[in-house]
């Protein structure tokens, strides 16, 4: 069951400009993210919050080339959130 979903924006591999959403599942586990672009899926491990999910979801995104990466809530169940919610940069990986 999807309860709520993050748009997600940033630069993909090809350091073109993208705007997806990421969908939170709930199981029985737990939750997870899920991200789909251009054939691309990622699914997260499953965790116990939202926003565990969430950075799971984006250290795997910067693992396939994915670049300077935020989000923000647009959907909490049904409930549609116009925008209001404030946007989660991430960090870029750390190169050595």
């Amino acid at each position: 069951m999807v309860i709520e979903i993050h748009q997600v924006e940033g630069f993909d591999p090809q350091h073109r400009s993208f705007n997806r959403n990421a969908e939170i599942h709930r199981s029985e586990q737990g939750l997870s993210a899920r991200f789909f672009y251009e054939g691309l899926r990622v699914d997260t491990g499953t965790h116990f919050e939202v926003e565990h999910a969430m950075t799971d979801l984006v250290d795997r995104l910067q693992k396939h080339g994915f670049s300077q990466l935020r989000s923000r809530v647009n959907f909490k169940g049904s409930r549609y959130l116009a925008e209001r919610q404030p946007w989660i940069d991430y960090p870029g990986p750390v190169v050595r």
